[in-house]
């Protein structure tokens, strides 16, 4: 290191004054142009810029701040809520609602399908309430124990009882009666082991 150098970087260090600069650049010999040019600012310098280089640079992304996020995903387990719109407490499966006719299909807490109208159970066989599973599923069943009647896409909840295509004006046997295309519906959506409930 040069005498010059040495004295600079003693200063810069040191937090020395001009007087330790000022000898050491006067006694120096010019190495270009732009040293040999003297100037008096430059010679009474009281402190010489710092030629640190552990010094990070200012940071240029203070000024533009991502916007935080909001939206929480809820945990893994989290079981969605019961639909408002629907007397039921199941989320997913079938809903049936004995008082005001209906029936809807249920995934993830929303309605997929319905409300549609329905027939259900009459005086001395009535549909049972409560929550159920699909038990099976019948594409044409034949009724055993009324006269081999036609139950077309049977979808068993209850032991003897299913959703079924049948009369919209007449009281059913227990079972829960649909138009044609509802019960296809039903039975293309439904799958054995899914919640059923009947609330009265």
């Amino acid at each position: 290191m040069t005498g010059a150098a040495a004295a600079i970087t003693m200063a810069a260090c040191s937090g020395g004054t001009s007087a330790n600069v000022q000898p050491v650049a006067a006694e120096s010999t010019p190495s270009s142009s732009a040293a040999t040019t003297t100037s008096p600012a430059a010679t009474t310098t009281t402190t010489p810029p710092s030629t640190s280089t552990s010094t990070a640079p200012p940071s240029t992304s203070t000024t533009t701040k991502k916007p935080a996020t909001t939206t929480q995903k809820p945990p893994a387990a989290a079981k969605p809520a019961a639909n408002p719109a629907v007397p039921c407490a199941v989320t997913d499966g079938a809903c049936v609602d004995i008082s005001a006719k209906k029936a809807w299909l249920l995934s993830g807490g929303k309605v997929v399908y319905g409300p549609v109208p329905i027939t259900t159970g009459r005086k001395g066989y009535p549909t049972p309430t409560g929550t159920f599973h699909v038990l099976s599923k019948e594409k044409m069943h034949l009724s055993k124990e009324f006269d081999n009647a036609p139950m077309p896409n049977s979808v068993f909840f209850y032991p003897g009882d299913a959703f079924h295509t049948g009369s919209l004006s007449a009281p059913s046997h227990g079972c829960v009666h649909l138009s044609s295309a509802a019960s296809l519906k039903f039975f293309n959506t439904l799958s054995v082991g899914d919640p059923v409930q009947v609330v009265p």
